[in-house]
């Protein structure tokens, strides 16, 4: 069975920052070097009506560490 990994915020904020510059799924996934399946579960995730929910997610991480 294989290993999983939850993303860093410094990933996520990298994700974000090539979303909100135009890239595509599949260039963030090229660029960040993961799965588009990975980038798409993160970007429809962490999706808000007002916009992405990053920083609530670093403060549930830095809880669970």
């Amino acid at each position: 069975m294989k290993d999983y990994q939850q993303l860093t915020c410094e990933q996520r904020y990298q994700i974000y920052g090539l979303r909100k510059a135009g890239f595509k799924q599949r260039e963030i996934a090229n660029e960040v070097g993961m799965n588009k399946s990975t980038i798409s579960r993160e970007l429809r995730r962490n999706r808000r009506q007002r916009g992405w929910r990053v920083q609530s997610r670093r403060r549930n991480y830095e809880i669970n560490v």
